[in-house]
Formats: structure tokens, C-alpha cells, sequence
């Protein structure tokens, strides 16, 4: 590992916090242009949604809705703001239609954060239709009552995995994205666009962390291919990204992605851990996970990155046309019963049918 990615390495560790109680914090909070807009952020206790809460807290808006299914949480939120004026706090699921429906007849939210999804790779190939269900048919649905409800702005939280997809998860959120960008060539009301970028550093149950708890209890690291490599993203730079989309214009584009740098080796991640912490032991190599890849990208081949106005977001323009919306149909024929096997060759037909 050379100097330069240790210091890369390590600037992301210092401002992600976990080596440390607080994290620094801006010394001018950025009040983003969400004044008279009602909000809905789901999966708003994870990673990202906390985050883009935290973001928005120092902005004005009309009404905030923070929706979550995992109880403790979205409790622990709810206690962080409290004291917040014209903020909702409601636990739901995304999948619970008559819910979301109740959810957008009450409050009609104008911009909806879409990030609750199932997002790790080994558990996702574990559960595939459990995957279907939250990360396809609850978007769509969610997508649906936007149209519905005239919601203005659809931000759906996509991935790096979406690219080229080997696995269940980078399926899910392929035909999603699809499945968006074409709704957004028909909606003059609604725009839906689709934020793919990689590993936001240090998010829950992401691979850092991990290797932080287990350098403190003194236990050897695992890592799955010597040379495998990951894009990150600090969680408050990711967010803030986020929301200044609302600046851009979506009439002629659906996705963006963002300036994730170069890609990290994982095995540098885990030495350098091993120099700050001061540990020292082993690094095991396990073997690349079922629908995991040696190496993330951004765009495809027949896409490419054209700059915004806006530093570091970058529209993703795509050359062929997609299909998804018909091929859909054939995926609510699967239910709970259905084979991994049966799933996975669906979703690769829809997905080389792109």
C-alpha cells in the first residue's frame, strides 16, 4: 500500500466517526432549497436516511416524514429530534401497500427519499424473494402513489452493484432503475431519478465496522480476494449530494451518480486499520461471497458520465432504450415458493433484456 491510499484510507476513517465519539462537524450548516416541500425519507433510520435527516434538520421545509420498519432505530431518531417542528415519525413497511397508500393520502409528500432496501449481498442471494419484494415490487408501488399524488421529485437510492449485476441485490435495483427511468419519460408531474453510487464508508454492517470490532477483540481479519476492490463514499458527503439534486433538471436524464474517486483495495482498508488501531494479526482470505464481484463500476459500456452544473454529480446517459415495464409482468407470477434458481434466471432474462 503506497502513501497516497493510506491517507485516502485514513481521511475517510477520521471523518466517518467510527474511531471516534463525534464526528467534526461543518462549521456553516448548508440550509439546502426545501422550503414549503413535505418530505417523505424512507428507511429514514439507516445510513443514509438518518444522514439526509440530520442534513435537512438545518434547512426549512413543510413537513418531514421519516418512515421506517426497524423499530429500535427509528425510536433512537425520533430521540435525537425530538424537539423538531413539523417532523413525522411513522413506523411502516414499504411493502405494507395500505400503509404507504395512508401515508401518501395523509400528507402528499412533494419529494420522497426512496433508501430502504435490502442491501447485503450474501443475505439478499440468502432471501431472493424477500429481495423481490422490498427492493422491486415496494418501489414500484411507492413509484405508483408518487404518480398518484403528484409528488414532484422520486429520488431512489440505487447502487454501484446495479452495474453489470451478477447477484440478486444488483438485480433488484437494476430493473428498478430501469423500471423509474421509464416512468420518468412519461411523467410531465413526476420526476423520478435514480442516485447510483458505491459503499457509503462505515455504514451499518458495512465492512468496516466490522473490521474495527474485530481488530479491538483481537481477532484475525477476513477479507474475500486479495485483490478485490470497492468504491466509497463518506455517508455526509453522499447525502449532501443527494439533496442537491433538487437543483438539477430531470427532463432529458433519470440517473446520476457521483465522484466516488479511485476504487479502494480492501486488503490496503484492512492493513491500514491494522496501523491506526495499532493491532496486529492476520489477514485471511475467504474467497469472493455468492453474487459478489472482484471489482465495482459505475456506468456500463454503452453509458457515460456528463457533467451537471453541480461539482462531483454527474448525469448517466445511456444509449439503448429499456423494456423493463413489460417485463415486469412476469415477476409477480413468483411467489414465497419459488427456487433461488427460478428467481435469479428471471431476473437475469429481464436484466440481458436491457
Amino acid at each position: 500500500m503506497d502513501k497516497h491510499s493510506f491517507r485516502r484510507i485514513k481521511n475517510l476513517i477520521d471523518n466517518s466517526g467510527l474511531l471516534n465519539s463525534e464526528v467534526s462537524k461543518q462549521k456553516k450548516p448548508i440550509a439546502y432549497p426545501y422550503a414549503h416541500e413535505r418530505i417523505l425519507i424512507t428507511g429514514a433510520a439507516g445510513s443514509i436516511g438518518s444522514g439526509l435527516t440530520r442534513l435537512l434538520l438545518n434547512s426549512k421545509f413543510d413537513t418531514l416524514i421519516l418512515l421506517d420498519n426497524a423499530e429500535t432505530p427509528l425510536f433512537y431518531l425520533k430521540r435525537e429530534i425530538d424537539d423538531t417542528k413539523h417532523t413525522k415519525v411513522v413506523l411502516g413497511d414499504i411493502r405494507d401497500t395500505d400503509k404507504m397508500s395512508q401515508i401518501f393520502k395523509t400528507y402528499k409528500p412533494t419529494i420522497v427519499f426512496h433508501t430502504a432496501a435490502y442491501k447485503h449481498v450474501s443475505l439478499v442471494e440468502d432471501n431472493a424473494f424477500e429481495a423481490l419484494k422490498t427492493n422491486i415490487f415496494a418501489t414500484q408501488s411507492l413509484a405508483q402513489l408518487a404518480l398518484k399524488h403528484s409528488t414532484k421529485r422520486f429520488i431512489f437510492i440505487s447502487t454501484d452493484k446495479a452495474v453489470n449485476p451478477i447477484g440478486i441485490m444488483g438485480m433488484t435495483k437494476l430493473i428498478s432503475e430501469r423500471y423509474l427511468s421509464k416512468l420518468n419519460s412519461n411523467s410531465s408531474v413526476t420526476k423520478f431519478i435514480s442516485a447510483r453510487f458505491g459503499n457509503v464508508f462505515g455504514s451499518n454492517g458495512s465492512v468496516v465496522p466490522l473490521f474495527i470490532e474485530q481488530l479491538k477483540n483481537g481477532e484475525h481479519l477476513t477479507i474475500t480476494h486479495k485483490d478485490a476492490t470497492r468504491l466509497f463514499i463518506e455517508k455526509n458527503r453522499a447525502c449532501h449530494l443527494i439533496l442537491e439534486l433538487i437543483k438539477l433538471d430531470f427532463e432529458k436524464h433519470s440517473k446520476v451518480s457521483f465522484n466516488m474517486g479511485q476504487p479502494i483495495k480492501i486488503k490496503d482498508l484492512a492493513e491500514a486499520l491494522m496501523e491506526i488501531l495499532k493491532k496486529e494479526g492476520d489477514i485471511n482470505v475467504s474467497g469472493l461471497s455468492k453474487g459478489e464481484k472482484l471489482h465495482e463500476t459505475l456506468i456500463v459500456n454503452d453509458e457515460k458520465l456528463v457533467a451537471t452544473k453541480l461539482e462531483d454529480i454527474f448525469y448517466i446517459e445511456q444509449n439503448t432504450k429499456s423494456n423493463t415495464v413489460q417485463n415486469l409482468d412476469q415477476l409477480n407470477n413468483l411467489n414465497h415458493k419459488a427456487s433461488y434458481a427460478e428467481i435469479k434466471e428471471m431476473l437475469e432474462e429481464i436484466c440481458d433484456a436491457f
